[in-house]
């Protein structure tokens, strides 16, 4: 293979039009660059440079093999303006991964501004409900992912970064004897039918050990893994349903909301972010926009 760095040292010589006056371009001595040369003539097997009175100048091969060095020395560059470009931020690809009820009010203003400060970036952003998102992240699959995992929770090699915490609410059918109640305490609901409106998975978890720490179980009458099918069933008078605060946006008129105490049913909400990339820049603004949403 021949040597990139020989090469270019060819087009300075065919260039400059002589050795001496290429080794005063580069810094080197004139034997330097001569041994440079010779060195890629028995590389490429054939004389590259002719002298021609005091200078010299190409053969054919010479000649053929400059015009190749100045379009290797143009990709070089660009390559080099390209890794600038993406270890600065400023062009690449992040993959994120994200569930619905953080969509609009979270995920789509962080974006927003993400994409005002870093507009070369290009988006792959994708919803994972009902799967678990973040072996995306320890796979390599995607940069960031929107998880819900208790606070304190480690994982090898993943950053969790709290962006929320969405506390849970009954929901109760209009006409219901607690409605009167402002608060009401988890384990007053321990007989009542209930409607799920989670999937099996963390959400669901929260919404269970919160109930175990009431000191019941719920009986759950319907299943159901959609927010807004679970206040419709609920309003029909077939149970009580926990819903997250954030999944409750335009709630059912059928249906009345109240907090919950002893416990407070809380789904911590994180960015899971791989260790090894929280150096690039791109992604430390996402994180900062996405905190800056959830403040909101």
């Amino acid at each position: 293979m021949l040597d990139v760095r020989r090469l270019q040292v060819l087009r300075a010589v065919v260039t400059s039009g002589s050795v001496t006056a290429a080794a005063a371009n580069l810094g080197y001595t004139p034997s330097a660059i001569s041994q440079q040369v010779a060195a890629l003539e028995k590389q490429a097997g054939v004389a590259l440079l002719e002298r021609v009175g005091r200078g010299v100048q190409p053969t054919a091969a010479g000649q053929l093999l400059t015009e190749h060095a100045a379009v290797i020395a143009k990709q070089v560059a660009s390559a080099e303006t390209a890794l600038a470009d993406l270890r600065e931020g400023r062009t690449g690809r992040l993959a994120i991964r994200y569930f619905t009820t953080v969509g609009s009010s979270v995920v789509a203003p962080a974006l927003a501004r993400l994409r005002e400060e870093f507009p070369g970036v290009r988006i792959d952003l994708r919803m994972t409900d009902p799967d678990d998102p973040l072996p995306e992240v320890t796979q390599g699959h995607a940069d960031l992912a929107i998880v819900v995992r208790p606070h304190g929770r480690l994982y090898d090699g993943v950053r969790l970064v709290h962006l929320l915490d969405d506390a849970y609410r009954v929901v109760l059918p209009k006409g219901h004897k607690f409605e009167s109640k402002r608060v009401i305490d988890l384990g007053d609901l321990a007989d009542e039918s209930w409607v799920g409106s989670e999937l099996p998975g963390t959400c669901l978890d929260t919404v269970i050990d919160a109930c175990a720490a009431a000191g019941f179980s719920p009986d759950f009458a319907v299943e159901s893994g959609d927010y807004a099918t679970a206040q419709g069933f609920v309003a029909a008078g077939l149970g009580v349903s926990l819903v997250p605060d954030m999944g409750l946006v335009g709630h059912h008129p059928g249906v009345v909301v109240r907090k919950v105490r002893n416990p407070e049913p809380v789904r911590a909400i994180h960015a899971a972010v791989r260790e090894t990339s929280l150096g690039q820049p791109a992604l430390q603004g996402l994180l900062l926009a996405l905190k800056a949403a959830a403040a909101h």
